[in-house]
């Protein structure tokens, strides 16, 4: 029914229009909440596996994550007793035979400035992994390094087996890191699933509270209509105000609830304003 319509329609018209309309509502909308709660009913496991999914996916990346903080954290302190250990060795000549190259390459230099950039920058994956490959590599040329150059005297043993054991750290911390960017990769799309099955189920949730709510009010929506079209539309008693009231006051000229209302509202503004300038 169009605006134009609407205005011609009389008070009875419109109140058998309504009493109408609630009747064919009682009657759909036990269907539609049928209906309703069957979706919701289909989706609601979908969405539990996808929860279940995603936090797991999210347990995994947070157990890596404590793996590669812990070792890198415990290589990083060892980092200070190796490059003890190789001092003595300085000081008492048994590095005299190192290769030029691996003294060129600043081992231990380089590998603190990895880990200061990877802990302290805001990196691209990309560029994470090529650090990682870069640690990586370093730790390979000195562990060949140690393996030809292995001295069966204490501060060699000991220097070797400090140096093994950050190395071994540093490898699991680095394994640890790109299996959790894998992991990462895994759960965003479960994480896009998720939320958009939850927007679903709000929604269905919303529609059938509003039919819920809608069907509950049924019965007291009928017989409040059918009184108005056997009682007429005045002043009834409680809960049946005069609803002709505005109507016969625009009838008579007088300004409707909406012209006075948006008098008060500009009165208020003008108030506000502290009133025109004369």
């Amino acid at each position: 029914m169009d605006y134009d319509t609407l205005l011609t329609l009389g008070p009875d018209e419109l109140a058998h229009s309504l009493l109408q309309r609630r009747k064919m509502l009682k009657e759909s909308l036990p269907g539609v909440i049928r209906n309703l709660e069957a979706e919701q009913d289909s989706l609601t496991p979908r969405f539990n596996r996808f929860v279940n999914s995603f936090q797991k996916a999210n347990e995994r990346v947070a157990e890596l994550k404590e793996v590669r903080d812990r070792c890198q954290a415990e290589a990083g302190l060892m980092v200070a007793d190796v490059k003890a250990a190789r001092g003595n060795l300085r000081d008492s000549g048994g590095l005299i035979d190192l290769d030029p190259k691996w003294k060129k390459e600043k081992l231990f230099e380089k590998l603190e400035d990895i880990e200061l950039r990877i802990q302290t920058s805001a990196l691209d994956q990309k560029l994470e992994s090529k650090m990682l490959d870069q640690r990586r590599r370093l730790l390979e040329e000195n562990e060949k390094w140690l393996i030809d150059r292995k001295e069966s005297n204490l501060e060699m043993s000991l220097y070797i087996e400090k140096r093994r054991e950050m190395s071994k750290l540093y490898k699991t911390a680095d394994k640890s890191h790109r299996n959790m960017l894998a992991a990462v990769e895994k759960a965003q799309p479960l994480f896009k699933k998720k939320a958009a099955l939850e927007g679903e189920l709000r929604e269905i949730k919303s529609q059938l509270d509003r039919a819920r709510e809608l069907l509950s009010q049924s019965d007291k929506a009928i017989e409040h209509w059918k009184r108005r079209l056997s009682e007429g539309y005045g002043d009834l008693g409680p809960g049946f105000p005069d609803i002709l009231l505005d109507y016969r006051r625009v009838s008579e000229g007088k300004p409707s609830s909406f012209a006075r209302k948006s008098k008060k509202r500009s009165s208020r503004i003008n108030d506000g304003l502290g009133g025109e300038e004369e």
